[in-house]
C-alpha cells in the first residue's frame, strides 16, 4: 500500500522498499520492530510534527499535596511552564488593581484608543512578575513528574486545578497519517536495512550455491551513509530552532 496507514501497513511498505518480496530480507520480525520504535522516537524527539503544542489540566488531590508534585501522562515529554497560582494582583475583589483600572477606564476606551489600558495591563504584569515571581518548578520527563515549588498547604487546595503548558507526542495509532510521513519512511527504511547488513557482516565471505558470496558490509555501509543524511535532514529541516535563553 503506497499510503500506510497502520503500523503492520508501515512496516510492509518499507520492506518493499528493501527489495521484498523479490529479495529475501534477513532481518527477524522483532528485529523490525525495533527500528520502527527507533524510528519514531527520533521523529518524536526532533521533528516539528512529532510533538503538538497542549495545555494540560490536573485537578489537585490530597496525595498531590502530601507528594509535594503532580503526575504527568506518559505522553507528555517536556513542560513549558505552570500557570501562576496566587496571583495576588487577579483576585476579583473591590480593592484590586485590575478591577480599579477596569472600573476607570473601560468606559474611556471604548470612545478612544486602548492604547493606555494595554499599557496599564503590562505594568500591572510586570508589578506580578517582580513581587510575585513565577513558581518555580522542575521537571523530569523520564519519571513524569511536575515538582512546583511553593506552599502546597497553604496555596494550593484538593480540588483546585493546574494547568501547565507542555509538549504531548503523537500516536500515530490515534493520528494514522503519521504512518504516511515522507521523511519517517525513508529513516525507518534504512534502520532495517542497518540491520539487515549487520546481520549479515556476520556471513562476510561465505560462499554459497551458485556461487554467490554475502556482502552484507556494503549494504551496512549504504544504510549508514543515508542514515546520516537523513538525520542531517531533520536538524535542518524538519527540526524547530534552537531558542535562544537570556539570564
Amino acid at each position: 500500500m503506497a499510503n500506510p496507514a497502520t503500523r503492520d501497513q508501515f512496516k510492509e511498505f518499507c520492506l518493499r522498499d528493501l527489495g521484498k518480496p523479490v529479495v529475501d530480507i534477513n532481518v527477524d520480525d522483532e528485529q523490525i520492530e525495533d527500528r520502527i520504535d527507533e524510528a519514531i522516537t527520533y521523529y518524536r524527539d526532533y521533528h516539528f510534527d512529532g510533538t503538538e503544542h497542549v495545555f494540560h489540566k490536573h485537578e489537585v488531590t490530597q496525595t498531590d499535596i502530601d507528594n509535594k508534585y503532580i503526575t504527568v501522562p506518559d505522553a507528555i515529554i517536556g513542560v513549558i511552564r505552570s500557570f501562576a497560582i496566587g496571583d495576588t494582583y487577579s483576585v476579583n475583589n473591590l480593592f484590586n488593581v485590575r478591577y480599579q483600572i477596569h472600573l476607570n477606564d473601560i468606559y474611556n476606551s471604548l470612545l478612544s484608543t486602548v492604547v493606555p489600558y494595554y499599557m496599564a495591563m503590562q505594568h500591572v504584569n510586570f508589578l506580578e512578575e517582580i513581587f510575585i515571581g513565577q513558581q518555580p518548578m522542575r521537571y523530569n520527563r523520564h519519571i513524569n513528574r511536575v515538582h512546583i515549588d511553593t506552599d502546597w498547604d497553604e496555596k494550593i487546595n484538593v480540588g483546585e486545578f493546574i494547568l501547565l503548558e507542555a509538549y504531548q507526542i503523537i500516536n500515530p495509532d490515534t493520528y494514522t497519517d503519521m504512518w504516511n510521513d515522507r521523511w519517517l519512511k525513508r529513516y525507518t527504511t534504512s534502520l532495517i536495512k542497518r540491520q539487515w547488513g549487520t546481520n549479515l557482516k556476520k556471513f562476510e565471505g561465505m560462499q554459497m550455491p551458485g556461487g554467490l558470496t554475502f556482502n552484507g558490509q556494503k549494504i551496512y555501509d549504504e544504510a549508514v551513509e543515508e542514515i546520516g543524511r537523513l538525520e542531517q535532514e531533520m536538524i535542518s529541516s524538519y527540526s524547530l530552532p534552537v531558542m535562544d535563553m537570556m539570564g
